[in-house]
């Protein structure tokens, strides 16, 4: 039986906070109605929805009818590229023309490799320095007239790196401004703020972004629930049809309980903030200096530019999922790699971009904190962290140097 019970893997998912669940329940069993009926139950809901609508729009300084709910970023992301592209691609001179960077997110990089496959956009995939930051002058350089969409996570969620995005935003405004004097078509510039939501500022003027997807159950909203902001004449074709729902851009009856948590998580995020990244940031720091106290492990990232609750590290000598399986063994829910490949035995496309070799790349160990962490816990995890890699460092073979 496990004496802990410490869970350390926040940024694959979160649980439901009880203010989340009990602002849920009543939408599951008491205003239940369809949102589309016009009766007294459907109403309701209906009102439920543009409460939380609402809500998210003042959080991300938007209109209301810019917001569209989704089952989660993945597919808002689909539908913001693959519906922007779908909308331009026939008033274009020339094909389409992405770019985004080698460390997003599978929902980014497949649905990019998608609309190439059916030679709807050409792509160019940005490289990253050793810390898993673009370069502004990459982008620059890697822009053309044919240019329709940039796509840069904020926050990355296997390393936790913040990318430049007010800066790109800042960088695309001045280009739209002499394309619409030229009459060319704009860039229009989408994020995942996953990641960033609960630490960083998610303005969409601040951010200077036209899209911006995320995910409720990174921050205590249950799974499958999710939204896109969509910019005011942002052109979109809908992907999924069957019916009018979210202003014709997103078919099916709309996910009541779900929206109205995403509502209240969000509020939550708003309310404590500045307390929360305070915690957080206190409780990495501590990790961080334990854990690199150890011989052979290496901080991914930058301290600097890095968001307050992710923290990953290259451990030599040992094998990441091993690690994790020794973690679980003493009751730490850590991470190797990100969740959406951790079954994959690839190395990890991030790693690999911030030029880490294959063989290094699987010594990946993730820890993210999330609210309920507390400084005892940390504490636990940095006294058992090297008796986890000295027990694999020994059933390695050719690592004289950690086996003397």
């Amino acid at each position: 039986m496990l004496k802990k019970k410490i869970y350390l893997d926040y940024a694959a998912t979160s649980p439901v906070t009880k203010e989340v669940l009990a602002a849920m329940k009543h939408y599951f069993s008491q205003d239940y109605g369809n949102p589309s009926e016009p009766h007294l139950w459907g109403q309701k809901a209906r009102f439920a929805i543009d409460k939380s609508r609402q809500k998210i729009a003042d959080f991300l300084g938007a209109k209301p009818q810019e917001i569209i709910f989704t089952s989660g970023a993945t597919e808002a992301i689909n539908l913001a590229h693959k519906g922007l592209i779908e909308a331009i691609r026939d008033t274009q001179n020339g094909k389409p023309h992405i770019i985004t960077s080698l460390i997003e997110h599978k929902a980014v990089l497949e649905t990019c490799q998608h609309l190439e496959k059916l030679n709807w956009a050409e792509v160019t995939y940005l490289p990253v320095d050793k810390d898993g930051l673009i370069k502004i002058e990459d982008l620059k350089k890697a822009i053309k007239p044919e240019t329709v969409l940039i796509s840069v996570m904020y926050v990355n969620n296997e390393v936790g790196i913040i990318e430049p995005i007010r800066e790109i935003g800042q960088l695309i405004k001045k280009i739209n401004q002499s394309r619409i004097t030229n009459h060319q078509s704009p860039i229009y510039f989408h994020t995942d703020v996953t990641q960033a939501l609960q630490y960083l500022n998610c303005n969409v003027d601040y951010l200077g972004v036209d899209l911006l997807s995320l995910s409720g159950h990174k921050f205590y909203v249950p799974k499958g629930v999710g939204l896109l902001y969509f910019r005011k004449k942002t052109p979109l074709v809908r992907q999924q049809d069957g019916g009018g729902q979210e202003y014709r851009l997103r078919a099916g009856t709309e996910n009541v309980p779900y929206i109205v948590g995403l509502g209240k998580a969000i509020e939550l995020v708003q309310q404590n903030k500045v307390q929360s990244v305070k915690l957080i940031k206190g409780l990495r720091e501590k990790l961080v200096k334990g854990i690199l106290k150890n011989q052979g492990v290496r901080l991914m990232g930058s301290s600097e530019k890095n968001a307050p609750h992710i923290a990953t590290f290259l451990v030599e000598g040992a094998e990441g999922e091993a690690m994790l399986l020794l973690f679980s063994e003493k009751g730490i829910a850590v991470s190797s790699g990100s969740a959406c490949t951790s079954g994959l035995l690839q190395p990890s496309h991030v790693l690999t971009a911030m030029g880490v070799p294959p063989e290094k790349s699987h010594g990946s160990l993730r820890f993210s904190l999330g609210k309920e962490n507390t400084s005892k816990e940390i504490d636990y995890v940095i006294e058992i962290f090297p008796e986890i890699i000295n027990k694999l460092r020994k059933m390695a073979p050719n690592l004289d140097i950690f086996n003397r």
